[in-house]
Formats: C-alpha cells, sequence, structure tokens
C-alpha cells in the first residue's frame, strides 16, 4: 500500500519544476518509457508490470516474448536508478515495499513533452502573425474603396476577418487536445532495431541517450 501522506509531501516542495528539472528528469530514454507508461494509464502500477512494458519496448518485441534477462535488466534499473529519482523530484510516489509507483499532480508539467504526433504541429504563432497581417491589408483596401473591395460591406469585411480567426482558433484547439498521450500510441522514441553497449549503460546508470 502506498504511503499516503507522501502523496501529499509534493505541497512543501518546490510549485513548479524548473527548466533543469525538467532536462534533468526527461535526459534519459529509459526515464521517458516509463512516464509515457503512467501517463497513458490510471492509477497505481506495480514495478513488475512498468518494467516488462518498458522492456518490450526497448526491444521491440511484445512483452509476452521477453527473455528473463531483458526483464531483470530493466525491473533492476528501475528499482535501483529511475525510480528513485523521479520520486526525489516529485514526480512519482515509489513504494519500494510494495512494489508500485504512482504519478503525482506535478508529472502534468512534463505531459507536453511526451506528448505522441502523428503529424508535424503548424507553428501557429506565425500563422496568426500572417493571418493578422492580412486581415490588415483587407481592412485597410476596403477602407481606401480600392476595387473590388467597395463590392462587400464594412460588416461583411468584419464578419470575415472575425470567422477566419474563430476558424483558425478550433482548429488550434483541436490539435491540442489531439496532441496529449494517446493510451494505445507507441512512445515517441521506441525501440530501435538493435542497442549499443553504450545505450544499454546510459540506461541502466540513468546518463543521457
Amino acid at each position: 500500500m502506498l504511503d499516503t501522506e507522501r502523496l501529499f509531501a509534493d505541497a512543501d516542495r518546490r510549485q513548479r519544476l524548473t527548466k533543469d528539472d525538467i532536462f534533468s528528469v526527461l535526459s534519459n530514454r529509459r526515464r521517458r518509457l516509463v512516464l509515457h507508461h503512467l501517463h497513458r494509464g490510471s492509477g497505481t502500477v506495480s514495478v513488475r508490470e512498468l518494467s516488462k512494458q518498458v522492456a518490450a519496448w526497448e526491444n521491440g518485441v511484445e512483452m509476452e516474448d521477453l527473455t528473463y534477462k531483458q526483464r531483470k535488466r530493466v525491473y533492476t534499473s528501475l528499482h535501483q536508478t529511475h525510480l528513485p529519482k523521479l520520486d526525489d523530484e516529485g514526480v512519482v510516489v515509489y513504494d519500494r515495499d510494495g512494489g508500485s509507483v504512482n504519478l503525482t499532480d506535478r508529472a502534468a508539467e512534463l505531459e507536453p513533452y511526451l506528448q505522441v504526433q502523428s503529424e508535424p504541429v503548424a507553428s501557429w504563432p506565425l500563422y496568426y502573425l500572417a493571418l493578422s497581417g492580412l486581415s490588415v491589408l483587407v481592412v485597410t483596401f476596403a477602407w481606401t474603396g480600392l476595387f473590388p473591395f467597395p463590392l462587400l460591406s464594412d460588416i461583411a469585411y468584419a464578419a470575415l476577418v472575425t470567422g477566419l480567426f474563430a476558424a483558425s482558433a478550433v482548429v488550434h484547439a483541436y490539435q491540442t487536445r489531439s496532441a496529449t498521450v494517446d493510451a494505445d500510441a507507441e512512445p515517441p522514441d521506441s525501440a530501435r532495431p538493435s542497442r549499443t553497449r553504450a545505450d544499454e549503460t546510459a540506461a541502466d546508470t540513468g546518463g543521457d541517450e
């Protein structure tokens, strides 16, 4: 059973993760896979289940096809290195005795960095800047009476500009909402076909990958 007092301990720590904290947590690929799995689920997850899923992603196989060595290697590194690191940062609550792990509210700050996106997201700031420039030109030409702009009333142009911004905002909101972690999706950096000794050492010890 999780120590419920520790679920509230994060309130006594820093209110938000710093950039250095975020980089430190996400600099290791195995921790990113751990967080992806925890974000796509709900509630408490056993370390055994977690290690099997991470090992499957890393080795590019189904969980039932994992070897004992593959499972054990990931389980050991999660237990000794990665889960304690995430617990220290206040991102998870790791119950060593119970062999379980649970996300904290603070983990939500990492979710944007774990998003699975199948298509590139448009550069919305540049898009809105271009749309604003186009709107200014339309309003200017309509105000000067340059043909064919007088064919429509000022109200029609105002409605057109408003409609363009409203439609853009709807699409923007939809893309942002759709870009959250998909419960059925592979992680953004799923298993490579082969892993070098350096890759495995970095994953086990918590070094950058």
